[in-house]
């Protein structure tokens, strides 16, 4: 497996985001959806990656810089068909690596609390990632779960 940073102009990873944005407003009211679009994830505080086994895109995560401290983890997807391969992993590993050799101390993630979201709750659980509350420009929501952890 091989991570990179994308440039979000691929059209693997337009069909990725594109199954990621429609499956969280399959699950989730409008309001209570906060996965970023191509537009959004294109913005300077946030660095996208993608990995790759050979041809094929295995996974995306980005890190959002929230202040000089702090980061968020945005856009963590694995295509359906390719999940339990270790990819999920890999680059949440590599978004935690980036987020220390940026100085970051703290990284936050918002995710569903819905059980069809329980296997990434879990993969972040597994890594060091506390329940909390709201971070950032966040609220209480009933689809929301928010995690954070320490670096």
């Amino acid at each position: 497996m091989k991570i990179r940073i994308d440039d979000l102009r691929g059209p693997e990873i337009h069909a990725l985001l594109e199954e990621h944005l429609r499956h969280m407003h399959e699950l989730s009211p409008p309001e209570s959806v906060h996965a970023l679009d191509l537009d959004k994830l294109r913005q300077p505080e946030i660095t996208f990656w993608t990995i790759w086994e050979g041809e094929q895109l295995l996974g995306c995560g980005a890190l959002k810089q929230l202040s000089p401290t702090e980061g968020e983890i945005k856009s963590m997807r694995t295509p359906t068909a390719l999940r339990g391969k270790g990819a999920a992993r890999a680059i949440l590993n590599h978004i935690l690596e980036q987020a220390r050799a940026r100085g970051l101390t703290r990284l936050s993630l918002e995710t569903g609390s819905q059980p069809e979201f329980e296997p990434a709750r879990r993969l972040y659980a597994s890594a060091g990632f506390k329940f909390c509350g709201p971070f950032a420009d966040y609220a209480e929501d009933p689809y929301s779960a928010f995690m954070t952890r320490q670096l």
